[in-house]
């Protein structure tokens, strides 16, 4: 007869999926103190302030600014990305990355998955230390969320050539990715980091390429 699957297990999707919540509620944890700060339920009101001085990204620190303390420099390079600019900017962004994360989790494993995801965060600080002159901090996990989606179009583009079929559809989401961040960045009137997306998403298909997924051939069931 078949075995049933197991419930729960190294392989159940929820221990798989460890690093991502654990993502989700760092992002969450901090931007919940910072909101309670900015209304006074906590009697710090320059907290956020102070985060983003401290963990936002600021192209200066990488000409002629004086950082905070020795290692912002390079700190920052990661730290950006578990900041927010407020609820909504963090609920768009915490929703792509369950929906994208539980699928290329599903696909690759949390290793793999957080290669990825530490790859594109730092393309995309990369790109913006490389390609903007802002004066304000750069923060939000947006160009680690383009490099998942970096990753996973070169990971469909591997398959549909080895199998034979047209690229064409793989064209469609980079095509409606550009639009995407083309509006944004108008109804935002320039304040949107399009480098960072772009950094992140060429950073995470260049992961894509060195990280392969595994096997999605069915495997034989377990009979007895």
């Amino acid at each position: 007869m078949t075995k049933p699957p197991l419930e729960a297990g190294p392989n159940s999707p929820a221990p798989r999926r460890w690093v991502l919540i654990a993502i989700i509620l760092v992002c969450c944890g901090i931007e919940f103190i910072l909101m309670a700060a900015d209304h006074g339920v906590l009697p710090y009101k320059h907290l956020r302030g102070l985060a983003y001085q401290n963990g936002g990204f600021w192209t200066g620190l990488l000409h002629d600014w004086k950082p905070n303390f020795t290692a912002q420099p390079a700190t920052m390079f990661f730290t950006y990305s578990f900041l927010h600019a407020g609820f909504l900017h963090l609920t768009m962004n915490m929703m792509t990355l369950w929906s994208l994360g539980v699928g290329i989790i599903e696909r690759v494993g949390p290793l793999k998955f957080t290669a990825v995801y530490l790859a594109s965060l730092l393309g995309g600080a990369v790109a913006f230390g490389a390609l903007s002159s802002a004066l304000a901090p750069m923060v939000g996990a947006s160009g680690a969320l383009f490099g998942l989606v970096g990753a996973w179009l070169v990971w469909e583009a591997r398959e549909r050539y080895q199998d034979g079929v047209s690229l064409t559809p793989i064209l469609r989401p980079i095509v409606l990715l550009i639009l995407l961040n083309f509006i944004l960045w108008w109804a935002t009137s320039g304040r949107l980091a399009w480098e960072t997306h772009l950094g992140g998403a060429v950073f995470g298909a260049l992961a894509g390429i060195f990280i392969r997924p595994k096997s999605t051939e069915p495997s034989a069931p377990n009979e007895r």
